[in-house]
């Protein structure tokens, strides 16, 4: 059995799929590309049957984004599979994702269909995604609440078709790990046939188990794993990407498994994945959390100083989190500003890199010193959150202890300007309220928070908005060094997500399109 570990990433899929998570096409080609950078070896790009949408997005990855293998879900159906090989059979490498529940509570209350019904799904299923592709991978959906017996069938049915990958996803996150391995242990004995495919776990996070039940899949015999970056995901997330590549390297002596990934990418990469999704990565989040190398406690930081290794088991640059001391401030030119873009594993384009250069420069005169994270504030204001409809062009606001708080808000509407007058409770009730007269939103704001990009008195705040509208839910955020200003570039990022769902929703429901 080979100990080299295939990484699967289904950030633009699975990852997508937690509320407020969407991404429009450039977002989608961006992290594909940030993807393909960082060294996995599968991206699954989406699911093409679930809207014109997703199969647009997906096509235009598979044409321009080169090296790892680019796969696309589809359930057993003839429609599904075929859209799939549309949509991906320009990749240099494609590969159909199956799926299938096989579950007894998802046959009876979501597919209503016979356990012979469902082998006979995955036989002609299967078989289809065979004759249009060489690579074809199957899922049994539930798999580890599936009846054992049961599961060896769909599995031999499978590989009788043509599944080169076979996945065992533990679809609610409800199992042990002991439990899984030993599931797989007894699944390669009853079917010995799985020995000339490759092998791969799927897990989410619902008790906390993803991680831990990926490692027990690697060590069962699994050689595929199925993760996202940042753990996110539809409900608790899924496995972690950057936690199961740290695991697997920092502990190789014991593990004997390698994998493929550019560790110095991890950071970068989770910086942009939450970036562009708005979902915030907690700060105690192992890998890639602010804290995640920080140091308080006396003894620690006496310990580390004296020798890192007494309670870093990892490097951060390991990780790729920049340690560089070169201060960028308004006398920075385009040299410095570029060799830290770098160091920081962002390439932008020339166009883009003006754009991101004349910003800096605005931001270098408000605030003394300008850091890494206030750079990656401005990355994602001036690049990755490319306004789809509504743009900020101007704001004055009035308020204090004796006065109605007022504003007055000019907004882009495509390349129409227009400009409205209200008044609210407070200064950002407002601005909202004006914003709402401009746009004709009717989102409710579900969730508004507030933080702090960097320390000191100048720092930029950045605030997270959650709307949500008939059903669809958008995450928005904004950075400014005035927070009024962060406020309405957050409201008018989250109206325009919502606006781009309004026009990308999904022809699927939730369920018909987890894993």
């Amino acid at each position: 059995m080979s100990d080299r570990v295939l990484i699967f990433d289904t950030t633009l899929r699975d990852g997508e799929q937690s509320p407020g998570a969407s991404m429009n096409q450039e977002e989608k080609l961006r992290l594909a590309h940030k993807l393909a950078q960082l060294g996995v070896d599968i991206i699954e790009v989406g699911f093409p049957a679930a809207s014109p949408g997703d199969f647009e997005a997906v096509s235009l990855i598979a044409q321009q984004v080169k090296g790892p293998i680019i796969c696309g879900l589809a359930r057993t159906g003839r429609e599904d599979i075929q859209r799939c090989w549309e949509a991906i059979q320009q990749a240099e490498r494609p590969r159909i994702h199956v799926f299938i529940a096989t579950s007894d509570i998802h046959l009876e209350h979501k597919l209503r269909m016979t356990r012979e019904q469902v082998l006979a799904e995955i036989k002609s299923g299967v078989g289809l995604a065979k004759s249009l592709c060489a690579d074809v991978e199957f899922s049994t959906e539930d798999g580890t609440r599936t009846d054992p017996e049961f599961l060896a069938a769909a599995v031999r049915a499978a590989l009788a078709a043509g599944a080169t990958t076979i996945n065992i996803p533990d679809t609610v996150g409800y199992a042990l790990p002991q439990e899984f391995a030993q599931r797989l242990k007894d699944l390669q004995q009853q079917v010995p046939e799985l020995a000339g495919a490759v092998l791969s776990v799927h897990c989410h996070d619902d008790l906390g188990l993803a991680v831990a039940n990926s490692l027990a899949g690697v060590t069962a015999g699994a050689r595929q794993v199925e993760v996202c970056i940042n753990g996110i995901g539809e409900r608790a997330g899924n496995a972690s990407l950057e936690e199961v590549v740290m695991m697997l390297a920092t502990r190789q002596a014991a593990l004997g498994l390698t994998t493929g990934i550019n560790r110095k990418e991890l950071y970068p990469t989770s910086r942009l994945v939450s970036m562009i999704t708005g979902i915030t990565v907690q700060p105690n989040k192992a890998i890639v959390g602010a804290n995640a190398f920080a140091h308080e406690a006396g003894i620690h930081v006496a310990g580390v100083l004296r020798q890192p290794l007494t309670y870093e088991i990892m490097t951060p640059e390991e990780v790729g989190l920049s340690q560089n001391s070169l201060v960028l401030g308004k006398h920075s030119g385009r040299a410095a500003l570029s060799a830290r873009l770098k160091e920081m594993g962002y390439q932008l384009k020339e166009a883009d890199f003006e754009r991101l250069f004349k910003a800096f420069k605005v931001l270098a005169d408000k605030k003394k010193e300008i850091f890494n994270e206030d750079l990656e504030a401005l990355i994602a204001d001036e690049i990755l959150r490319i306004p789809l409809r509504w743009r900020l062009d101007y704001l004055n606001i009035v308020s204090g202890t004796v006065t109605v708080p007022t504003a007055t808000v000019r907004i882009y509407d495509c390349e129409e300007l227009k400009q409205e007058f209200g008044s609210g409770v407070g200064p950002i009730d407002a601005v909202y309220n004006t914003i709402k007269k401009i746009t004709g939103t009717n989102a409710e704001l579900l969730r508004f928070t507030i933080s702090a990009i960097t320390g000191g008195l100048d720092a930029q705040g950045e605030v997270t908005v959650r709307l949500g509208e008939n059903g669809l839910i958008a995450l928005g955020k904004g950075s400014d060094p005035d927070i009024l200003v962060a406020a309405a570039k957050a409201y008018l990022n989250g109206l325009n997500r919502l606006e781009y769902l309004k026009l990308h929703s999904p022809t699927l429901a939730q369920g018909e399109r987890s894993l």
